[in-house]
Order: C-alpha cells, then sequence, then structure tokens
C-alpha cells in the first residue's frame, strides 16, 4: 500500500489510555509495555510476567521517574482460546512478547467506540487520542505495521492468526485501483512513539460513547 493511500483512505488514528494519563503520554510518549520494562529496567522473572505471561487484570507499575503506567489487562487473549488461534507454529508466550513490543491504534473510530463500550470499559472514563495519520507517517512510517484483525482479542471466536498477520505498508496487499485487499483494522508502531504529542490533534475525556470534555494539548 502506498503512504498516499494509507492516509488518505485513513486519516485519524484512535487510541484509548486510561484517565488521566494523557499528560504523563505527552511528556514521555505513547510506550509498549516492552518500552515501559526497559525504562523502568525491570528484567527477570518480573520481567516475564509482564511480557510473556497473560495479563488477566490491568497492572500499574513506577519507578525511575516514570508512572504510575497501567498496563492494560489481556482478557480476550487466554492462553487456551490463543493456542487455537495460533496453531502449531506460534506459542502464547510468542503471541504475547510480540504484542508487547508494539504501540497500537485503531484506525476506524467504531472500532475504538466499541472497545469503550466493552463491558469492561463502559463505566470508566478514559482519555481517547486522535492522531493525524500522515503526520504520524512522515516521522515513523518505517516503523509501523497494518494489521487487518484485532490481534488482542480472540472473541468471539479464536480467528486464526500469526506473525505475518502484521506487515509492512509496503506489503500490505491492495487491489489494482490501491484499495486494501482486507480493509485495515489496526496501525501499529514498534517498539514507542516518544513523539507522540506532535502528531495529536485532538484528546477527548470520554466514557463509553460521550465525549465528558477536551483536554488541553498542551
Amino acid at each position: 500500500m502506498r503512504l498516499e493511500e494509507l492516509a488518505g483512505r485513513y486519516p485519524r488514528l484512535y487510541h484509548m489510555a486510561e484517565a488521566d494519563t494523557w499528560p504523563s503520554i505527552r511528556d514521555n510518549g505513547l510506550l509498549s509495555t516492552s518500552a515501559v520494562l526497559d525504562h523502568l529496567e525491570v528484567y527477570g522473572t518480573q520481567r516475564e510476567q509482564y511480557e510473556a505471561r497473560h495479563r488477566p487484570t490491568k497492572t500499574t507499575i513506577s519507578g525511575a521517574g516514570l508512572g504510575p503506567i497501567i498496563l492494560r489487562d489481556q482478557k480476550p487473549m487466554k492462553p487456551d482460546r490463543l493456542s487455537r488461534a495460533l496453531g502449531a507454529a506460534t506459542t502464547p508466550e510468542q503471541w504475547y512478547r510480540l504484542l508487547n513490543e508494539k504501540v497500537y491504534f485503531w484506525v476506524a473510530e467504531e472500532r475504538l467506540h466499541n472497545l469503550l463500550c466493552a463491558r469492561e470499559y463502559s463505566d470508566l472514563e478514559h482519555d481517547v487520542l486522535i492522531i493525524d495519520t500522515a503526520s504520524l507517517l512522515m516521522a515513523h512510517a518505517e516503523r509501523v505495521w497494518l494489521c487487518h484483525m484485532n490481534s488482542g482479542t480472540t472473541f468471539p471466536y479464536p480467528t486464526k492468526r500469526g506473525p505475518d498477520a502484521f506487515k509492512r505498508i509496503a506489503d500490505y496487499p491492495t487491489r489494482k485501483s490501491g484499495a486494501p485487499v482486507k480493509a485495515v483494522v489496526e496501525f501499529v508502531v514498534d517498539y514507542s512513539v516518544p513523539d507522540i504529542a506532535d502528531h495529536v490533534v485532538e484528546v477527548r475525556r470520554m466514557k463509553s460513547r460521550e465525549v465528558l470534555r477536551q483536554l488541553d494539548l498542551r
């Protein structure tokens, strides 16, 4: 897929963060789980439980002047269901590691709303970042992956998946018209987006689908 086609079809990206975390994200960037653990110098067994194991509940960690940072739960990725989705080529541990190395954005606002309205989140407030796709691509295109599915859930059924679900922009299959063969679902960036504040055009405090207020960008 060409960069122009990607930005034209999906001009905005959406990221759902915990309430009151925008100031930390603005100052420190959007960090993957692996980036957080590197920054906090978390290693050994403790790191394994965050990076290579299923997180049934969200976890708060802090230290080294960073935090508290909330690692989101992975309720929709229980190991038994994930094993059925992955097959023999990839283990759940490998999949958890792969996903924890990346930062995720929705390309469709409806996907964001579905997550905000999910049973686990509908009663909670969140800081929702809205990002200019073209701006982010100018800075980080070489580190972007595209995925045709929600890689972090096995519901309502464990759809088959593997590492090749993530494709670099140039390798994402398109038709002769330039349109993607399969609609993009996730826009993914390796490791972190340290300059995310440069690409955010709006931050909303939301509860379910309701916009409670706009947050200051600076």
